[in-house]
């Protein structure tokens, strides 16, 4: 994948993903959504900043994928969409798996060498 205006590499989505759930803020939201759909004012209550500003957490989430709103009438409701954390999860899968081995390879040689002191 590479950019049209600068000829450079786009990051994979999945970059985008932990990048939007790397905060706080936006990993609430996330699990906020869980539950439910929630218009925009229901998702920024509990969070003490300007709307605008929070806002500007859903535009995150949504650019990357992880949410999708709809708006009817002058209410913008968010929900969840489970394809990307369903990426990211199969990316952190494969992750866990590597490290498995590498740690079951590690304990193997451990082993061995303890077997050639006696």
């Amino acid at each position: 994948m590479t950019s049209l205006q600068t000829g450079t590499p786009s990051p994979p989505p999945i970059d985008g993903i932990f990048r939007a759930l790397s905060d706080p803020t936006r990993r609430r939201v996330v699990e906020r959504l869980n539950r439910s759909p929630a218009s925009v004012s229901e998702l920024a209550q509990p969070f003490d900043m300007a709307l605008p500003s929070f806002i500007e957490h859903l535009k995150i989430l949504e650019g990357c994928g992880l949410v999708r709103s709809q708006k009817t009438g002058r209410v913008r409701t968010y929900q969840l969409a489970p394809e990307p954390l369903k990426l990211a999860e199969n990316w952190l899968a494969e992750q866990r798996t590597l490290w498995e081995r590498r740690l079951d390879q590690f304990d193997d040689y451990v082993m061995s060498l303890k077997e050639t002191e006696k």
